[in-house]
């Protein structure tokens, strides 16, 4: 049987996802024909690949075996690409988090790196599915458990984060806060709690009961709202440019320094030969810049950074 890539891309993301119209809508097919794709392969391989109910979609038995040796498919697919094609492809990076700007460190190495092609993943999970699939090579932003056994990944920056608040806020004129002395504020986020991990985290770790949830339409419209709730207030890396928007402050965040963790993620057992380049400039950047000094006794992290990076390129 000579099987249809493209059938079989549709499946090991329908698989990931276990939702098809949002996996039709990162193939850039309609619902229908991601279905038909599917029910095809599934016909020609004589197995059921998913069981459907009105609740939505699942792995099957047969499609629990299928997927593992499918993901090998593919990326044995995208190496012999790769290899007819030898360096002329550019290095394909997408990055996540929108409101934290990753972009404004991956844009300090990219001249170092080479040739890259720059895209926008949605989070963490959607990134790891593109990974894990081979249309995209490499992702940059926060990485957090869990991560997929298939992945790899390596510590890039540590960036301290402030608190921006609305000029009303009590806290407003310190020169610097705690952080559980926003215990009594609210939390602003762009978008539901449980699904943005670091803000979680904050949230949990030094009492902040009080959230509130903006639709994530950009940072400038983000901080209107805060900047219009004299309780409320955001983290925002302490280098991202405040839009000009009155009524707003940043205030450093001090003993300790909650700090973000940017990485570079890529799946693990090869890949583009320009990886080593883009990993090579991280860390020649991180060096002279000091990205990665941590001190447990002035910062906080989620995550201790031994237990961040694994084993990488370069």
């Amino acid at each position: 049987m000579d099987l249809d890539l493209a059938q079989v891309r549709a499946f090991v993301r329908a698989a990931e996802e276990l939702h098809f119209g949002r996996v039709a809508g990162t193939l850039g097919v309609s619902q229908q024909v991601l279905s038909k794709r599917i029910a095809r392969l599934e016909f020609l391989l004589g197995v059921a690949l998913f069981d459907r109910d009105g609740r939505g979609v699942r792995l099957a038995e047969g499609g629990a075996r299928f997927l593992l040796p499918a993901r090998q498919a593919l990326a044995a697919a995208d190496a012999a690409v790769a290899a007819a094609v030898g360096g002329r492809r550019p290095l394909r990076v997408d990055v996540w988090g929108h409101l934290y700007a990753p972009m404004r460190t991956l844009a300090q190495v990219a001249e170092e790196a080479g040739d890259l092609a720059l895209g926008h993943g949605r989070d963490l999970a959607s990134v790891s599915a593109a990974l894990l699939s081979g249309d995209i090579d490499a992702a940059f932003g926060r990485v957090h458990p869990p991560l997929h056994a298939g992945l790899a990944h390596r510590l890039v920056r540590l960036e301290p984060v402030d608190a921006v608040l609305s000029v009303g806020h009590p806290l407003a004129a310190e020169p610097a806060l705690r952080p559980e002395r926003l215990r009594g504020s609210v939390l602003w986020a762009p978008g539901a709690l449980d699904r943005l991990d670091f803000l979680h985290r904050f949230a949990e770790r030094f009492g902040i009961r009080e959230r509130a949830t903006s639709v994530n339409l950009g940072l400038a419209h983000f901080l209107a709202e805060v900047a219009r709730d004299a309780r409320g207030f955001a983290l925002l890396p302490a280098d991202v440019p405040l839009p000009d928007i009155p009524g707003l402050r940043s205030v450093p965040l001090v003993e300790p320094t909650p700090l973000y963790a940017w990485s570079l993620l890529w799946r693990a057992g090869g890949g583009h030969p320009g990886l080593d380049g883009l990993a090579a400039a991280c860390a020649a950047r991180a060096g002279r810049l000091r990205w990665l000094e941590y001190d447990p006794a002035r910062d906080w992290l989620p995550e201790p950074p031994t237990g961040t990076a694994r084993a990488g390129p370069g």
